[in-house]
């Protein structure tokens, strides 16, 4: 089968097309003919041999890519052949994997698509949606919060921005970076600012008139997680979901003097990842 390797750490020209043996699943594990794969932030880093998280860094060489989706086409020992032919998606976890014709996973961490769910949908919803969900559980947003959401015009932010909106009914500004992403995150049906122009956090204020946001989700950090984190209430609740900036901003004792409360999706104190299901 064809596969993408990589043999060395670096930016994205270490990845190469390569043919390579058809894996077998193990007992517990099916394959999966590939038709979609997950390209996230996450992966990135790891291609880059950057470690996230306590997670270690995978052995070279290897294949990315960590979310499929496709159909079952091989079933190991002790696995419910009715799996076979069906439609699935599935995160590979820090094992990956995933950029390949054929890919393994363990039985327990499939989810079979219902008729009508485009694979393409599926790869956007088993990582990405799965932290919007529980980002949105951990924040507790009601319709009386104003909602500050970091990189709205993202995976996580979009689902964010949306679900805190139209759906919950809270006050949502999302912030983004650049005209063309403001332009999308306005096209969910919030209110946008562009965080790479001066003074873009004045712009948030005067947008907000005699309110301030009570719930920021930030998934920047660096200078622009500080300054969003700056504009939340005193009572408020600043929710982190990640920091691509590669620093977390404003730090724990800078929210404490300014009576906003700390909470993590992801990170050493993290939330359980664990929600039940929810429907928006």
């Amino acid at each position: 089968m064809r596969a993408i390797r990589q043999y060395q750490f670096g930016g994205p020209e270490v990845l190469v097309l390569d043919d390579v043996p058809d894996p077998d699943p193990a007992a517990g594990q099916v394959r999966v003919a590939v038709e979609a794969a997950g390209v996230h932030f996450i992966d990135t880093s790891i291609r880059a041999g950057a470690r996230m998280g306590p997670y270690p860094l995978p052995g070279l060489p290897m294949t990315p890519g960590r979310e499929i989706a496709g159909t079952v086409d091989a079933a190991g020992a002790g696995v419910d052949e009715t799996w076979l032919g069906r439609r699935v998606v599935g995160h590979l976890g820090q094992a990956s994997g995933g950029y390949a014709e054929r890919a393994i996973i363990p039985v327990e961490s499939l989810h079979e698509l219902l008729d009508g769910v485009d694979v393409d949908a599926a790869i956007a919803s088993i990582g990405t949606g799965r932290t919007a969900i529980i980002a949105l559980d951990v924040a507790e947003i009601g319709p009386d919060d104003v909602v500050l959401v970091t990189a709205a015009a993202g995976g996580i932010g979009s689902l964010l921005v949306q679900a805190a909106g139209p759906h919950l009914g809270a006050t949502v500004v999302g912030l983004a970076g650049g005209p063309e992403k403001v332009a999308l995150v306005r096209s969910l049906g919030v209110d946008a600012v562009d965080y790479l122009v001066d003074e873009w956090a004045t712009t948030v204020a005067d947008l907000l008139g005699s309110r301030s946001p009570t719930v920021l989700v930030d998934g920047v950090g660096g200078p622009i997680g500080t300054a969003a984190a700056s504009l939340v209430a005193n009572g408020g609740r600043v929710v982190r979901i990640g920091y691509s900036s590669g620093s977390l901003g404003a730090d724990s004792d800078m929210l404490a003097a300014a009576g906003v409360e700390e909470r993590w999706v992801v990170g050493p104190k993290a939330a359980p990842l664990t929600v039940p299901v929810r429907e928006f």
